[in-house]
């Protein structure tokens, strides 16, 4: 993928079917086995629905932000989002969807460095938080490569509650990772 075959932009209501389609691509059922992020060995049920997603674009100080590229029929194809938003008095990343065919191509690293300077430079935050599976080691690894740090905080996984997914394991919990944005 060339430099300039990519572009980003906020998320409006009228992505949301495509980005719940994205979102669960990459992370449950067997398409997601074609990229490196996939949740399937760990989770079933869904990982995201239209509601959180609405709710992600309609909430103050949060925005659902996209990646495009050119594609071949001349129209806009979305390959990658990521959820940001202001939450006690940092940044939050979350949602991060890359296609799976397309992970490994550099497409998320580009997106995680807009998100990093769309929360510095639209609000200010001096630091990016998100949590994430601790039993995802290759995933922390792709983010500590990146500048961020394991804090050592977990917080449990919310067993029973099926907007999370349907866990597959009893170990599952969530820890926080950190980054400067200064």
């Amino acid at each position: 993928m060339t430099e300039s075959a990519l572009s980003f932009r906020r998320a409006t209501p009228g992505d949301v079917d495509a980005l719940v389609a994205l979102v669960e691509s990459a992370y449950r059922g067997e398409v997601s086995r074609a990229g490196w992020t996939t949740e399937a060995d760990l989770l079933d049920g869904r990982r995201t629905g239209p509601d959180d997603v609405n709710a992600c674009i309609d909430r103050t100080r949060s925005a659902v932000l996209v990646a495009e590229q050119d594609a071949a029929d001349g129209t806009r194809d979305l390959v990658a989002c990521a959820h940001v938003a202001e939450e006690d008095g940092a940044g939050y990343f979350g949602m991060f969807s890359v296609r799976p065919t397309l992970q490994g191509s550099g497409v998320g690293k580009r997106l995680l460095e807009h998100a990093e300077r769309f929360v510095r430079e639209h609000w200010s935050l001096p630091v990016m938080r998100m949590t994430v599976i601790d039993v995802r080691e290759e995933l922390i690894a792709f983010y500590e490569r990146r500048g961020y740090r394991r804090t050592g905080i977990v917080k449990p996984f919310p067993y029973g509650d099926e907007r999370f997914g349907i866990p597959r394991r009893d170990d599952l919990r969530f820890e926080i990772l950190e980054k400067p944005l200064v």
